[in-house]
């Protein structure tokens, strides 16, 4: 292991030292909940015999001491591709704990929505807070104290964060998260995107659109692009709570299902009772988080992170922000090249040598520490072998020596750019993300009037209506966590994507999100203050020339707005149930915290 990067180091210092008061309240309150919940034996009788009364076989155990009991959280439901073989995993889950001389339980389920079916509709609204309800389901599901570990299945993109947060709260107990994979390939993603647009101008069918998207997303497991889904996967083995190559493994195979029989025995291994405890809280510290930013930033992650990642830092006492991720982003190579910042798909970018490969470039080079606890033996040393089958036995190899596709994925030394392509923009518009990996250089500066609206459905009909036929800054507000729940803007894409490919100069900026298929076109999302809580979004008209530039961390407004009143709000919608997320919304902190009102109000 080489020794650390400088900025990796001085980052990590600063984190540690910003942190030093809520890490110590967080760390003091799981010890003192270690204490007060030693196990289920402090339970009462009858507290322990509703525990077990359905338990069948398993009663004997549970009812004298016999192991660790593990709690199953599940994300399951079948409308979910990804989460849809998550269905019998519990069956086979308690087998594996025997095995062992343990017990597992489904401890509760959490909501599992998925974006891609809510994108552009009003259940979006509900997306970003789905994870704040995943964080109260989860501890809900823990409340019980019955359990000695927690399996978390969970995969997509507001779930996997919603697990680790509601799983930090209960930091005494280990936690291994259990994947299910990506589904294979289908129909070839640049050919998806051309689709997209052709349907945006009039030239494709309704008919055309819909059968190229059935291609695409087409069997179980998880969609193959490299959004917030696989992005999370990718992050769970930099934090070092997969057993170690558990990621990108296809679903209904036989090393997947040795994977989850390995996670299920190591959890059972490293309890409180055992040699080797192995606490979640002890697990997420501020190298893990660091880990996370910079394994995000080397394989041109998910933009949602920027907002996540700060968010599962909170919840274990540690404080991080966008300079941090900008400092670390300025150091940290672009090394993976996945759709939609190159062709190929996460399977593609498996056969090439995938997380193996990735961590051990990055450890080696020192960009990632790995000096951390993991959920493995052998800290991150042991995230750089890919799992495989030898005769049935589960066995881990060194990660391929050299890329299996120099197109996709490279050495630190044959990097594809410089940096990590996620940069801080900031300036009299507030502050903001811009992923400069998907965008080609020329378009890291654009200049132009705005055109403001308040709706994603606007921009579609003045695209329409050839209203958007010159250079043009495309201004989007009142899309914040506090407007209407932050939702993702994917209808914006494919009309955009047309303008620039007519050979105008167009960016997008908003307060909302576009999340990990963030594509070509230049774009400063998540504008922090949101134009409803006094961010100068609100004070844009159309015509006012703005500037964005991601070489010089720039984006501004050109004129003087100081002496205008701010815009009108748009009425807050009722419907799908988002009158329900009222609350979430009034309290939700800015998208730079996390966007949680849980957190908020709860004063992480």
């Amino acid at each position: 292991m080489s020794k650390l990067h400088p900025a990796v180091e001085r980052v990590t210092a600063r984190i540690i030292d910003r942190s030093k008061d809520g890490r110590r309240r967080y760390l003091d309150l799981i010890d003192r909940e270690a204490q007060r919940f030693p196990g289920r034996g402090a339970l009462s009788c009858s507290n322990l015999a509703h525990g077990f009364a359905a338990s069948e076989g398993d009663k004997p155990a549970l009812a004298h001491g016999r192991g660790p009991n593990l709690a199953i959280v599940t994300a399951y439901n079948d409308m979910l591709s990804a989460h849809q073989p998550y269905g019998r995993y519990p069956e086979a889950m308690k087998l594996y704990a025997r095995e062992v001389g343990a017990t597992a339980q489904v401890a509760g389920g959490v909501p599992a929505m998925c974006d891609g079916v809510t994108q552009g509709q009003d259940g979006m609204e509900l997306s970003l807070f789905s994870r704040d309800a995943i964080a109260l389901s989860t501890a809900i599901a823990m409340s019980h104290a019955m359990f000695d570990g927690m399996a978390l299945l969970g995969i997509c993109d507001k779930i996997v964060p919603g697990l680790v947060i509601g799983a930090l709260r209960f930091g005494h107990l280990p936690a291994v998260f259990i994947p299910a994979g990506p589904m294979p390939s289908g129909l070839a993603n640049k050919e998806k995107q051309k689709v997209r647009q052709l349907y945006a101008e009039g030239k494709a069918s309704r008919a055309d659109l819909l059968e190229s998207e059935s291609a695409s997303y087409h069997s179980a497991g998880t969609c193959t692009f490299y959004g917030t889904a696989n992005s999370n996967q990718m992050m769970m083995e930099m934090m070092g709570l997969h057993i170690p190559g558990a990621a990108f493994i296809p679903p209904n195979t036989p090393l997947r299902s040795a994977l989850t029989r390995a996670a299920v025995h190591r959890l059972s291994e490293i309890g409180r009772e055992s040699s080797d405890y192995r606490p979640v809280a002890r697990v997420v510290d501020e190298k893990a988080i660091v880990n996370a930013v910079v394994g995000l930033l080397a394989t041109g992650g998910s933009t949602n992170h920027a907002i996540h990642i700060p968010a599962m830092a909170r919840a274990a006492g540690i404080r991080i922000d966008w300079e941090d991720i900008d400092e670390l982003s300025a150091a940290v190579p672009l090394i993976a090249r996945v759709y939609p910042n190159g062709a190929g798909d996460v399977n593609h970018f498996h056969a090439a040598g995938g997380m193996g490969f990735v961590v051990r470039e990055l450890v080696d080079a020192g960009l990632a520490h790995g000096d951390v606890l993991t959920v493995a033996q052998g800290g991150m040393a042991a995230y750089a072998k890919e799992p495989a089958l030898d005769d049935d036995k589960l066995v881990w190899r060194p990660a391929p020596a050299e890329s299996g596709d120099d197109t996709m994925l490279r050495p630190v030394s044959q990097a594809f750019q410089g940096d990590g392509g996620m940069r801080l923009v900031k300036g009299n518009l507030g502050r903001a993300t811009f992923k400069t990996s998907a965008v080609d250089k020329e378009r890291w500066t654009i200049e132009a009037p705005c055109r403001v609206f308040e709706t994603q459905e606007e921009v579609q009909a003045a695209f329409k209506a050839g209203e958007l036929n010159g250079d043009v800054i495309v201004v989007v507000r009142f899309q914040g966590p506090r407007a209407n729940g932050m939702p993702e803007l994917h209808k914006l894409t494919p009309p955009l994507g047309v303008l620039q490919d007519r050979g105008h100069k167009v960016a997008l900026v908003t307060d909302g999100r576009m999340s990990g298929a963030s594509g070509k076109v230049p774009a400063a999302i998540h504008v922090t203050p949101e134009a409803l809580a006094g961010g100068a979004l609100a004070y844009l008209r159309d015509g006012d020339r703005l500037r964005l530039c991601a070489n010089t961390g720039t984006l501004e407004v050109l004129e003087d707005i100081s002496h205008r009143e701010p815009a009108v709000p748009p009425r807050a919608e009722m419907g799908m149930g988002r009158e329900l997320f009222a609350m979430f919304r009034h309290h939700a902190d800015g998208a730079e915290h996390g966007a949680s009102a849980m957190l908020a109000e709860a004063g992480l």
